[in-house]
């Protein structure tokens, strides 16, 4: 869907809207990154703190910056079995299901757990 797309609906979606998070929820639906949310929530007319939008950005650079890391690590060690244990959504793959999808500890858990710790 394109933004206009995104945002002809939006705003029937934030009447409908019964979640506690609404930025979390609209990059959900919309599969959008909370940047991306917050821009189009506020140009939906929602009021969204600066430093709301402060922070996604900064964690956004965070996570960038940490998957670049491990695929450096990944590209330095040239090692096919680094690329089991993670990617760019695993941070931790545990196994893979009967189907052959990976599941495991994502890095957007690894970043709520760290940032709740932080806290």
């Amino acid at each position: 869907m394109t933004r206009e797309g995104r945002l002809q609906s939006g705003r029937q979606w934030i009447q409908k809207y019964e979640g506690k998070n609404i930025i979390k929820g609209y990059s959900n639906w919309y599969g959008v990154s909370e940047v991306t949310a917050i821009l189009e929530l506020k140009k939906l007319g929602m009021k969204i703190d600066k430093e709301r939008l402060e922070k996604a950005k900064s964690t956004e650079n965070s996570k960038a910056m940490r998957r670049a890391a491990v695929k450096q690590k990944k590209q330095e060690r040239g090692r096919r079995d680094l690329s089991q244990d993670s990617d760019d959504t695993f941070y931790f793959i545990a196994g893979y299901t009967s189907g052959g999808f990976p599941y495991g500890l994502t890095w957007d858990e690894v970043d709520e757990e760290t940032s709740w710790k932080n806290e």
